[in-house]
């Protein structure tokens, strides 16, 4: 990682956990594609404990059903890497650790695992607040670690931007 993504992240996950500690709101996450890399942000910063629970790296479908409750069904009509999957996900995070906040990531890093369909670089982000939810799809280009920094960023950006939304 480059200096500049690094300060970058840092930042954003600064931001995210200052943003959430002036509301004495908690945040969780599950992780696919980047392995534990957003939970690895937060718990850089020190305090991220009075806001950050903690979080699940369900990496294969059956820990997305076991643990974060995504339905098979989901996982069967859109894929693990989906919107929907990704949604679940956030859903199942927040249900399971009582945050008010969760983010979920999910998608192809590569090198391999992609298809016409879903490409290797095809990420979904989603997040789940009080009276909110997003989801976004990115198309991510470069190194499988390139791929799953910038995953990182982008969970941190929506968490962020969603978070400053309700604040306005």
């Amino acid at each position: 990682m480059r200096r500049s993504e690094r300060s970058a992240e840092t930042s954003a996950a600064h931001a995210v956990l200052a943003g959430l500690a002036g509301r004495r709101e908690t945040l969780a996450v599950a992780e696919s594609c980047t392995g534990g890399g957003v939970g690895a942000a937060l718990t850089s910063i020190p305090g991220a404990s009075e806001v950050f629970l903690g979080g699940v790296i369900a990496y294969s479908d059956r820990l997305k059903t076991g643990l974060l409750g995504v339905p098979a069904e989901t996982i069967a009509a859109h894929g693990a890497v989906s919107g929907q999957c990704a949604r679940a996900m956030a859903q199942g995070a927040r249900n399971a650790t009582g945050s008010d906040w969760a983010v979920s990531v999910t998608g192809v890093a590569g090198p391999g695992g992609g298809s016409p369909g879903k490409p290797v670089g095809t990420v979904w982000v989603a997040v789940e607040g009080p009276g909110e939810h997003s989801v976004e799809r990115h198309l991510l280009s470069g190194s499988r670690g390139e791929v799953r920094e910038a995953s990182v960023s982008a969970a941190l950006a929506l968490v962020r931007r969603l978070v400053e939304e309700q604040d306005v």
